[in-house]
């Protein structure tokens, strides 16, 4: 096993498009860092330049120490799980993962030993005869997984290699996968366009756009902490909920205007954010997490309650996802355009001050299944204000 570093690594092609700029990540030995982003934003570029696969334009790459810009793919002792399974269909399970080991001349007995150990480790057994024509989705994958692992290289890299199954079997995959690299202890970098994927998966998690890497950091601070509004609108699933709000004082004390609603700010957010108070009085925008509006027949009265017309819930049995509208400008930046086309949408031009559009946004919320609210009826929504994120509207950064 060993260390994985890329040191200021770019990808210009010959047209001038500048897939990777300046990428710097060190993957610590046994790490599993997940590469996450919308298509195009570089992932896999940034894979291929590590296994070999693409030419780097600047900066280094090494694995274990040596660095390994000029050095082959076939020397850089690492292996590759793809999108497509790439198994040879005349082969049987044993000799699809044996075949790297056999061309590597290895004694047959240790070749045994290792395909038998690696069939066994990933619950395929009693399948080593069979040929991949009668095998499942899942264990067709495996099997790219057992030729993978029967080499014993350096670092695994993955090529979104979960993509072509379906949903329940990604699932079950993610599990196996998870406890295989952990059980081996293997530096492994695993490309997903799937961010449930890269929370679940990753010890750390990288989120890529446009070439750039936005942020590095453990799942559950990511989701915490994200750096900008990018970071924030890309993890999650619903997504963070958006909107142009001005933080300002009253005899309540500190409180939200979003547009003409009022929402009394928990003290807790300014202890949290203090940076917050240097927006006082300016247009910011206000993020909040579906997980934080609730009901508000359903939690104590007195909080930050946000009035708004119900256009659909989705009842998923352990929870309502409750999208609603209220009359308040949503937020346009670079961020959220990049956001919006990821999610095969069209991002809106900006229409008023502040980067803003108007004059309703659509929220989404999750609330408990004891709600008993409907389609097209008006709704009270509280909001926990002590969880809000805050951006400032023309970098996209995150105050803190």
């Amino acid at each position: 096993m060993a260390e994985v570093r890329l040191d200021e690594v770019s990808k210009v092609y010959a047209d001038g498009t500048r897939a990777v700029d300046g990428l710097s990540l060190d993957i610590a030995d046994g790490e599993l860092l997940v590469l996450v982003g919308p298509s195009g934003c570089g992932k896999t570029t940034a894979l291929r330049m590590v296994a070999g696969l693409e030419d780097i334009s600047a900066g280094l790459v090494s694995i274990g120490g040596r660095v390994v810009n000029r050095v082959p793919a076939r020397d850089r002792d690492i292996a590759m799980v793809f999108q497509s399974y790439a198994l040879y269909p005349h082969l049987d399970v044993y000799d699809n993962i044996g075949f790297g080991l056999k061309l590597r001349r290895l004694p047959g007995a240790e070749i045994e030993r290792r395909v038998t150990a690696t069939g066994a480790a990933l619950g395929l057994k009693d399948h080593l005869r069979r040929r991949p024509r009668a095998l499942s989705g899942g264990q067709r994958q495996r099997v790219a997984m057992g030729r993978a692992i029967v080499r014993e290289p350096q670092a695994f890299l993955m090529d979104e290699p979960l993509s072509n199954l379906d949903a329940k079997l990604r699932v079950q995959m993610r599990g196996e996968i998870a406890r295989t690299t952990r059980r081996l202890g293997v530096t492994t970098i695993y490309v997903t366009h799937d961010q449930t994927e890269a929370m679940t998966l990753g010890d750390r998690v990288a989120v890529m756009k446009k070439g750039v890497l936005e942020q590095v950091a453990a799942p559950q601070e990511l989701y915490d902490r994200p750096v900008n509004m990018f970071v924030a609108g890309f993890i999650g699933s619903p997504a963070m909920n958006l909107v142009a709000g001005v933080f300002t004082t009253s005899a309540e004390g500190v409180v939200l205007r979003i547009a003409d609603q009022h929402l009394r700010v928990d003290p807790a957010l300014l202890r949290a954010r203090p940076g917050v108070r240097a927006y006082f009085d300016r247009p910011v925008a206000v993020g909040i997490r579906p997980e934080d509006m609730q009901d508000a027949s359903l939690v104590p009265a007195g909080g930050a309650v946000l009035h708004a017309a119900v256009d659909l819930v989705e009842a998923l049995g352990s929870e309502l996802l409750v999208h609603f509208r209220i009359g308040a400008p949503g937020v346009i930046t670079d961020d959220t355009r990049e956001l919006a086309r990821d999610a095969g949408l069209d991002p809106v031009d900006p229409i008023g001050p502040g980067g803003s559009s108007g004059p309703t946004t659509e929220l989404v919320a999750k609330f408990s299944p004891r709600s008993r609210i409907r389609r097209d009826e008006l709704a009270e929504v509280a909001v926990d204000t002590a969880r809000l994120h805050v951006f400032d509207l023309d970098t996209g950064r995150s105050i803190q």
